[in-house]
């Protein structure tokens, strides 16, 4: 087998291990739809490869996934520099998504936690400053869902254990909640 046949079958196994989340999957875009339809927001965080998927859903978000439609409230929180390095500077690398939770994060929000391990202090700390805040938390996680597994309200994990294959799957799953948002918010 070539290296590439064996990138594309370690994503289809990590693929394949979405399916059983769908009763979560069904929740999660219950909670997003639910935050957009009252007006509030959806706010992103993750890490590396996991902050520029929270960043692609965010921009998926606010300009659109597949047709035209009203731009839908989401931010991402790992997208500003000088508040990263302040905050990381000032308050330590892992208040950098709590501190920004409690300054833009409003009750009925919705905070998406994205880390492959689940092991990332700052996206633990997001969730916890998201819950006492009454704000809703989603996280999407990789391998056994780390120190961050049992804290969210929801979680969809993806139990593989290599953490490109993990991205790759959680960008499906960013695209499938995208395409049920829209669905259910009857913007299509």
């Amino acid at each position: 087998m070539s290296l590439l046949g064996d990138s594309i079958n370690g994503a289809i196994d990590a693929l394949e291990m979405l399916r059983g989340n769908e009763q979560q999957y069904e929740e999660a875009l219950q909670l997003l739809s639910d935050a957009v339809r009252r007006g509030n927001k959806i706010l992103a965080c993750g890490n590396g490869g996991s902050a520029a998927d929270a960043s692609h859903f965010m921009t998926e978000l606010l300009c659109r996934f597949r047709d035209d439609r009203e731009s839908l409230p989401g931010i991402a929180l790992a997208a500003d520099g000088s508040f990263i390095t302040a905050t990381g500077n000032d308050y330590g690398f892992d208040s950098i998504f709590s501190r920004q939770v409690e300054g833009l994060g409003r009750e009925g929000d919705v905070l998406v936690a994205i880390s492959t391990s689940g092991n990332s202090e700052n996206v633990i700390r997001a969730i916890q400053a998201a819950k006492a805040n009454k704000i809703g938390t989603l996280a999407l996680l990789g391998r056994d869902g780390g120190k961050a597994r049992g804290i969210a309200d929801i979680e969809i994990t993806v139990a593989h254990h290599e953490t490109a294959r993990i991205q790759e799957a959680q960008k499906v799953l960013i695209h499938a909640l995208c395409e049920g948002m829209e669905k259910h918010l009857d913007l299509t």
